[in-house]
């Protein structure tokens, strides 16, 4: 099965909420009826393309949400668009591989947690800005806006590692190559 033929299946509202009551525990077909007030017959329609998708095993008359499945499942969705290669400029092929783990296009995705994954990251962004160059805050925001839409984090974030330095609402590259 694939993830849009198990979306499709999922769209029943009906076996929704019995999937979701066996994801909760394992129940038995009279607990499935009973709870949803359908027949036994009927709950057994409706779990049989996920009994038959190996998603849902019965076992001793009880359903079991198959976890390892599901997961199998969910390893073959697409993921997002691959970093733009614009993303790398400037940047060790080490340090394009951490970023292509956090951009989606031109695109980031979310901050890294780990320090220096993160500096790789606000390496990159500090490379946006022209040494030497006086930006209003408006303008970093701006142009910050296009990686990510809370420019705010990002334009602490670069302040607080020493990339950009501001005074009196202005900004300007502190840190980080030059290319």
């Amino acid at each position: 099965m694939d993830p849009l033929d198990l979306l499709r299946l999922l769209l029943d509202p009906q076996r929704l909420a019995v999937v979701g009551d066996v994801v909760a525990r394992p129940r038995t077909s009279a607990e499935l009826a009973q709870r949803h007030g359908i027949g036994t017959e009927e709950v057994l329609r409706t779990l049989a393309p996920l009994v038959q998708a190996d998603l849902v095993t019965a076992a001793d008359a009880t359903y079991h949400l198959d976890v390892d499945a599901w997961r199998a499942l969910a390893r073959t969705l697409p993921r997002g668009a691959p970093a733009s290669p614009r993303v790398g400029f400037g940047m060790t092929a080490e340090e394009t591989e951490v970023l292509a783990r956090f951009f989606q296009g031109d695109r980031l995705s979310e901050l890294p947690a780990q320090r220096h994954k993160r500096l790789v990251v606000l390496e990159r962004l500090a490379l946006e800005f022209e040494p030497g160059v006086r930006y209003p805050e408006s303008e970093v925001n701006s142009l910050l806006r296009r990686f990510h839409d809370d420019h705010a984090t990002l334009r602490r974030a670069l302040v607080d590692e020493g990339y950009l330095d501001r005074a009196a609402g202005e900004y300007w590259r502190a840190g980080g190559r030059v290319v």
